[in-house]
């Protein structure tokens, strides 16, 4: 199918009226100066749904579904607009993590960058082989890897798209043509960048003619964008991985002062990977989630598992017993000490092992089946007392070794998350980044590149043992990126999909969203506006302005040293809703779920 010529223009998406364009769009809802807005309600609908962190990047999808297209083709879609509206996170020159349901089967499709071939272990160690400081190691083409999401949309796309290819792309040329509204996220981020001046090519786009942050509302249009945009719709990807786009991203990163190792070969030979999905059970429903060289499927089914085996030692820490309470907080819902103190300690487990054992798979052995098995999920589970253990250390599951040493690179965040389901319902969870904020600093033909190599470990070895995080040519870097797919087990129907950004505070965030969702019932907006909180095995992390004082009490009393601090969520949740489907995002962002 083709759309009609208003798309190639300008966005104009298709609505029930007819065609809608770009200034009579509704705007993102208004944010609080503490940048969560209360008050946001849950969506409904019976036929379709997309969700993304950009109100343009959901219209674009939404408009996909409308013409008939599957939930790739709306995701596609979406990840072009964010491309443009939400480069700070995500974009083509970063990747992703895509699960894909297609109403008989999970599919999960790894768009990970890798390392390019000439990069060595001390790729991030300085001369007196000590680790760079990360903001010394990121900005520049030191930090770049190969660029993976294009390869994996199309991978995706080739199996389960319905509408061309090149359509997809609409939206987004409009959009970088005729411009768009700065967001105030966008404002704030550009904002707290003091490495933006010293990019030129950054600096020319984001910052006005005085060198300040372009102010929110600014239109701000970008035809470099759009002339990539036509290229690869055109031609597909190839043309990003070989040709002149190629060219300028590997000039651009070997031509920094802080230069990386990126060629044109690493670009030509990079491909996208089917992977076998993790799945595993929590109670009443099948979780599913991405395999190494994500840690997030394996990390989240660990915390459930360990959940799950404590709450059937003692049923007082059941946690469908243990119910969010009112507060008077802007979320008006907070978990319960228990509650907290139960999740935290799991994820202390989950999250000792993720640094021990999980890394990309196609170098390092990862004993996942061991991860997950129920029994050793029950063994570790015997460890959660009545008082935090404030640190907890590996297991060892049955076949694993310890030939390899931990992970103790510092935890960042980072990233963004898009759902969508179609009127098939077919369904899609995807997480995308360029890591940091901005990536790597660097600018090519209108979209930023990512620093996602430093999300390896920038210390290869520990007391003479090799860190499986390590970085190694054509290796993918370990990442926390959650993608998720829930499944009655009864069944076998579609419960919901859901993920979100952070870094790697991402698999606490998608763990307390399925909690929420599963346990304590609440709605996919309630789910994601829960106040956040968890351990990444150091301290118990609660969410400031929104953990009250009485929280934290109670946890300093059962020996958790509380650290109160900004944990800026981007969930996106779609849930199953009768014969339709419920859709809720984040508050502490600006995105939105639309539906019919």
């Amino acid at each position: 199918m083709r759309f009609p010529t208003p798309l190639v223009g300008a966005l104009c998406l298709l609505a029930a009226s007819g065609w809608v364009c770009a200034d009579q769009l509704l705007p993102a809802p208004p944010e609080l100066a503490s940048g969560y807005r209360s008050g946001l309600q849950p969506v409904h609908a019976s036929r379709h749904m997309a969700a993304a962190a950009n109100p343009l990047a959901s219209e674009a999808g939404r408009a996909m579904l409308r013409a008939g297209g599957s939930a790739i083709d709306a995701a596609i879609a979406m990840q072009m607009v964010l491309t443009l509206v939400e480069p700070q996170s995500s974009g083509i020159g970063g990747g992703a993590f895509i699960l894909y349901w297609d109403g008989k089967r999970v599919q999960a499709f790894d768009g990970r960058e890798a390392a390019p071939a000439a990069v060595t272990e001390k790729l991030f160690l300085q001369a007196d082989g000590t680790p760079m400081p990360f903001r010394t190691a990121q900005i520049g083409g030191r930090s770049v890897g190969v660029p993976g999401v294009l390869r994996a949309l199309k991978l995706a796309h080739e199996q389960h798209g319905k509408l061309p290819w090149r359509d997809l792309f609409a939206p987004a040329i409009g959009l970088a043509r005729n411009g768009f509204p700065v967001s105030r996220r966008l404002h704030a981020l550009v904002a707290g960048d003091p490495y933006i001046a010293g990019s030129p090519s950054m600096a020319s786009y984001f910052l006005d003619q005085q060198g300040r942050p372009l102010q929110v509302g600014t239109t701000l249009r970008n035809p470099a964008l759009a002339q990539t945009f036509e290229q690869i719709a055109a031609q597909g990807p190839e043309v990003f991985y070989s040709g002149e786009i190629a060219e300028a991203i590997v000039d651009k990163v070997r031509n920094h002062a802080n230069a990386g190792y990126l060629s044109l070969q690493d670009l030509r030979q990079y491909q996208a990977r089917q992977r076998e999905p993790v799945c595993g059970p929590y109670k009443a429903w099948r979780i599913c989630g991405m395999p190494p060289p994500s840690s997030g499927g394996v990390t989240v089914l660990q915390t459930l598992g360990i959940l799950e085996a404590a709450q059937r030692a003692a049923p007082q820490r059941d946690l469908a017993a243990l119910p969010p309470v009112a507060t008077t907080s802007p979320a008006g819902l907070e978990a319960r000490p228990l509650a907290v103190h139960l999740i935290a300690e799991a994820e202390r487990l989950a999250y000792a092992d993720r640094a021990q054992y999980l890394a990309d798979s196609d170098y390092v052995p990862v004993p996942v089946k061991a991860l997950t098995d129920s029994a050793y999920l029950a063994s570790r589970a015997r460890q959660i007392t009545a008082h935090s253990m404030k640190q907890a250390r590996p297991g060892q599951p049955h076949g694993a070794d310890l030939a390899l040493a931990p992970d103790r690179s510092p935890l960042r965040i980072s990233t963004s998350h898009l759902s969508a389901v179609d009127d098939a319902g077919q369904a899609l969870a995807m997480t995308t980044s360029v890591e940091a904020a901005f990536g790597s600093h660097l600018m090519v033909k209108g979209f930023l590149l990512n620093n996602h190599l430093t999300d390896f470990s920038f210390i290869p070895q520990e007391q003479g043992k090799p860190v499986a995080n390590r970085v190694q040519p054509g290796k993918r870097p370990l990442s926390a990126m959650a993608p998720t797919l829930v499944f009655s087990r009864a069944s076998g129907e579609l419960v919901a999909s859901l993920g979100s950004p952070g870094g790697s505070q991402i698999i606490g965030y998608v763990n307390k969203a399925l909690i929420g969702l599963l346990d304590w019932q609440l709605d996919p907006q309630q789910a994601a506006g829960l106040p956040n909180f968890g351990s990444r095995n150091a301290g118990t992390e609660v969410e400031a302005g929104l953990a009250s004082p009485a929280l934290i009490r109670q946890l300093a009393a059962w020996g958790h040293e509380v650290t109160p601090m900004t944990m800026t969520s981007g969930m996106q949740i779609i849930q199953r809703h009768g014969e339709g489907w419920s859709g809720g995002a984040d508050p502490r962002r600006e995105g939105v779920a639309l539906g019919d």
